[in-house]
């Protein structure tokens, strides 16, 4: 009985072992015959994803090849979603955060949101500037909250987004930060976002020992901007930084929006050119990113990685400016300021401070040297930026190019152009110098120095050599300010030069003007009234003068290099901008009289080569008090040429409480030794293919 119970049993199982293979057996022929090809495609399904290579930015350099801005091998810590998997984001930033603090580095966060204070609140951070208003906008739009919600509430909603709960409120605020800014960077599987830049080799070295446990975290190399000496022509070669959320995003004023710069081709966390010539020629020197594919299957495994577009490096930027000129040009400014500061009595120019020099090639009007002090050291300039912004001298300031001054007695040879070019007056026609100007006595009687010196019929010679008012008052008056101010518009005063980087547009008095009176007119024509212009526009009007009324375009730019070979690809060709008629030498008769004005001068008058100047001492809006006398402060400005005979340089020189034109003549021989000596050295151009000798 037992024997037949135990043989039943085995008979069913081998029955259900057989029913079971069976089933294997029809699911494997159903995956095999049936969906085969349909799993088997599935298997090796594929997603390509395209990253770009950033190319290396161009460099720029001086005529002789000589870099001014070049790049260095820098480290980002990047993050990249497609190589993250399974990893938590919160942990991963928060480990990177750790890292990047043990070496007292930064990371990428724009939030305008403070950390908590003791009690746990948060406040906001952003100032009153538009732009800032601006961002605090996006910020709240982005969190889905009012325009009037607090910082502790848009930080409360960041921390529901993100899901940092669990997190102590000050690593909210951190983490927070950070998902913000991947958020505002559209972080994603085709778009890696970078966590930090330009890290220390402690930190790179860091990483790279915690790989296996940092997940989709890359050490990224690339070009970081430098600067071989950051004291050069910072305020003209500008700066690079990350594109800001203003720039990004743009709203339209019917609400539309756009993202201009990801059109171009960049991403967010690219770094662009904000100023000077890094933002002029920002096309040129960008140049163009290469392209990288990584192929993943569909179990998230790399199947290949591959470089399928080389990156090509923006071109070499090359300037008219000589760097061994402009050295010694910005030393002799700041040599010169700081020796009026010890050695000249207050009100004559102990208290100058500040200052700027342009100098031109006249037979182009390219620049060779832009002095501005006090200035700054680009390679501090994020470092010290805040500093730099709050130092109330103001070393960011461009002088050269932005800064609008009174020209004083610098502005008469331009009316004396005019008055001789519509006949108004003779280069040896005089005007009697009686000490005061009666000719709107008795409401309005101005001034002249020049009656002290016993000089009373004054010519055009002498007018300009001695700085005659009334003389200028007079032809001033005869010739009308119209005429005056269209001569001074076309010798380039009050209107672009066109250097290639911003530059003040400056003022001249017009009749139109809401102070507009017979008086001003006549303080117009010596240069005072509504009148401002800028030392780039005073080096300008001295070469056209030097060139006898040929205005060429300003410029900075003298071509453009291929940065792997040197070979130059583009000239940049001097331009003319103005012609001036010229009946009968009127242009001689004022540049005879500021070679007279030259050899007058103590200082300029045994120069070695001879020098046509006009000074100029515009008084400024403050005083001082001399015993019972309350005196205007002046500053100092100079325009000059020279040799005169074959003019080669044009020279324009501005101090900022200087006390009078004269002060300036010291600095003017500095500049025109520093230029002679560098003619008559032995530099040699050091790249071929230089576009300068």
């Amino acid at each position: 009985m037992e024997e037949k119970t135990t043989r039943r049993r085995v008979y069913a199982l081998m029955a259900c072992s057989a029913v079971v293979l069976a089933l294997f057996v029809l699911r494997l022929v159903y995956l095999q015959l049936v969906r085969g090809q349909e799993l088997l495609d599935q298997a090796e399904s594929t997603t390509s994803y395209l990253f770009n290579i950033t190319a290396a930015r161009g460099e720029i350099v001086d005529r002789y090849g000589r870099s001014l801005a070049s790049n260095t091998t820098g480290y980002n810590v990047v993050l990249n979603k497609l190589m993250l998997g399974d990893a938590d984001l919160n942990e991963t930033a928060r480990q990177l955060v750790d890292i990047l603090q043990a070496s007292s580095e930064s990371w990428n966060d724009t939030l305008l949101i403070s950390y908590p204070d003791a009690n746990g609140s948060y406040s906001f951070t952003a100032d009153g500037s538009d732009t800032a208003q601006s961002r605090l906008s996006t910020l709240k739009t982005a969190m889905k909250l009012q325009q009037y919600a607090t910082a502790d509430e848009v930080m409360a909603a960041i921390v529901r987004e993100f899901g940092l709960e669990d997190y102590a409120p000050i690593w909210q605020r951190v983490l927070g930060g950070i998902r913000y800014q991947m958020k505002l960077e559209e972080f994603s599987s085709s778009n890696n976002f970078t966590f930090a830049t330009d890290v220390s080799a402690k930190t790179v070295a860091t990483i790279r020992e915690r790989s296996l446990t940092l997940e989709g975290v890359q050490i990224v190399e690339t070009a970081q901007r430098s600067y071989p000496d950051g004291t050069v022509l910072p305020h003209v070669l500008g700066s690079v930084g990350s594109i800001l959320r203003e720039q990004w995003r743009l709203t339209d004023e019917d609400g539309t929006v756009s993202y201009p710069l990801r059109d171009q081709g960049y991403k967010m966390s690219d770094l662009i050119g904000q100023a000077g010539l890094e933002k002029a020629y920002e096309d040129r020197l960008r140049g163009t990113d290469g392209r990288m594919e990584i192929v993943r299957d569909s179990s998230g495994v790399i199947r290949s990685n591959s470089v399928i577009v080389e990156p090509k490096p923006g071109d070499t930027l090359m300037l008219t400016t000589n760097l061994d000129f402009q050295k010694r040009v910005d030393e002799a400014l700041e040599a010169r300021i700081l020796q009026m500061q010890q050695t000249l009595a207050p009100g004559k120019g102990k208290e100058t401070s500040a200052g700027a020099v342009v100098v031109l090639d006249v037979k182009d009007n390219s620049i060779l040297a832009m002095s501005n002090y006090p200035s700054y050291d680009l390679n501090l300039y994020s470092e010290l930026y805040s500093s730099y912004s709050q130092d109330e001298s103001l070393p960011l300031f461009n002088r050269a190019l932005q800064g609008q001054y009174t020209p004083g007695s610098t502005f008469k040879p331009a009316v004396a152009l005019a008055a001789l070019q519509h006949g108004t007056v003779t280069p040896t026609d005089t005007v009697e110098c009686t000490g005061t100007y009666m000719y709107y006595a008795p409401t309005y009687t101005p001034g002249c120095l020049q009656y002290h010196r016993g000089i009373r019929n004054v010519n055009l010679n002498v007018a300009l050599q001695h700085s005659c008012n009334i003389y200028f008052y007079d032809v001033g008056r005869r010739v009308g300010i119209d005429n005056y101010d269209a001569m001074a518009e076309q010798l380039g005063l009050g209107v672009r030069t066109g250097v290639e980087v911003n530059e003040a547009l400056g003022h001249l008095t017009r009749k139109e003007d809401d102070n507009y009176t017979v008086g001003l007119e006549i303080q117009a024509a010596i240069g005072q009234g509504n009148t401002m212009v800028t030392p780039v526009q005073l080096a300008t009007y001295a070469s056209t003068i030097a060139n006898n009324g040929t205005r060429w375009r300003t410029h900075l730019v003298a071509g453009f290099c291929d940065t792997n070979t040197g070979e130059i690809i583009e000239r940049v060709e001097p331009e003319v901008e103005a012609r001036i008629e010229d009946p009968g030498g009127i242009f001689d008769a004022v540049q005879k009289g500021m070679a007279s004005a030259a050899a007058t001068n103590s200082t300029l008058a045994g120069y070695a080569y001879p020098l046509a100047v006009k000074t100029g001492s515009p008084q400024r809006s403050e005083s001082y008090q001399t015993g019972s006398t309350r005196t205007y402060y002046t500053n100092t400005v100079m325009i000059a040429y020279g040799p005169v005979d074959d003019p080669e340089i044009a020279v324009a020189i501005v101090l900022e409480y200087g006390g009078g034109g004269a002060n300036a003549a010291p600095l003017l021989v500095d500049i025109f030794n520093a230029y002679y000596f560098d003619k008559t050295s032995s530099l040699q151009p050091t790249q071929e293919g230089t576009l300068l000798p």
